[in-house]
């Protein structure tokens, strides 16, 4: 039986013009992929494009996996055990990081298939680097509950466990939501709590600052639609 083929978790720009941040070694490892598993098509095809005009995209096989569509694992399981190696990439950053990557990630495991990581941008560890809260004990949470209540519910459990374990929150939201998750976020945590808002990262607007509750609410920034990550230290 031939060995299994490969899966290469391949970085994204967290920016559409900051292709700079993406290592050489990327394009060389993308050039001769034909099966990838990706969060979106189009974004996709337009970066697999940027890293290299000559790709034929039209002989690639990109299968969709978001929240609302698992990956087809069993695929993944046939594509890997026939020997194909396997691109992963998510919407924007790391994949298999907040997003359903890492269900063919766990295929690849099981069949013994070699997973290789690959280095790139991840908003996550660059707001914590940026941030000057505490990098060596953090938690991402991902995103918080939609609805006010839960969502302040667990705001304030957030800050409490901060406080406690003088761990550093991390969480996200969609763009469109980023302004009232923010208010909820300066009406609920004390005022002296360090809150870091690091917006468009690598982007042309980049954004990072940290100050108190009490600081943020003098001067509320403008975050609707933009790409957006929130970090609090009680």
């Amino acid at each position: 039986m031939s060995a299994p083929g490969k899966v290469y978790l391949i970085p994204t720009v967290l920016s559409p013009d900051a292709l700079h941040t993406i290592p050489a070694y990327i394009t060389e490892t993308v050039r001769p992929l034909r099966f990838f598993f990706v969060e979106n098509e189009r974004t996709a095809r337009r970066y697999l494009k940027a890293l290299d005009r000559n790709i034929n995209i039209d002989e690639l096989q990109l299968h969709l996996m978001h929240e609302n569509h698992p990956p087809d694992t069993a695929l993944a399981r046939k594509l890997l055990l026939e020997g194909h190696d396997i691109g992963i990439m998510s919407e924007a950053g790391c994949p298999a990081i907040a997003d359903p990557g890492h269900l063919v990630v766990q295929v690849a495991h099981r069949v013994n298939a070699p997973v290789i990581p690959m280095v790139g941008p991840n908003s996550i560890l660059l707001a914590l680097m940026a941030s000057g809260m505490n990098g060596q004990n953090f938690q991402f949470v991902g995103y918080l509950p939609v609805k006010p209540p839960e969502r302040i519910k667990t705001i304030r459990e957030l800050e409490t466990i901060s406080q406690k374990k003088g761990q550093t929150q991390i969480f996200i939201e969609t763009p469109y939501r980023n302004n009232p998750l923010l208010k909820d976020i300066l009406a609920n945590c004390k005022d002296q709590t360090l809150l870091c808002i690091a917006a468009d990262i690598t982007g042309p607007e980049e954004f990072i600052r940290t100050r108190t509750i009490k600081e943020w609410k003098t001067a509320l920034p403008e975050l609707h639609k933009k790409p957006a990550i929130f970090l609090i230290s009680a």
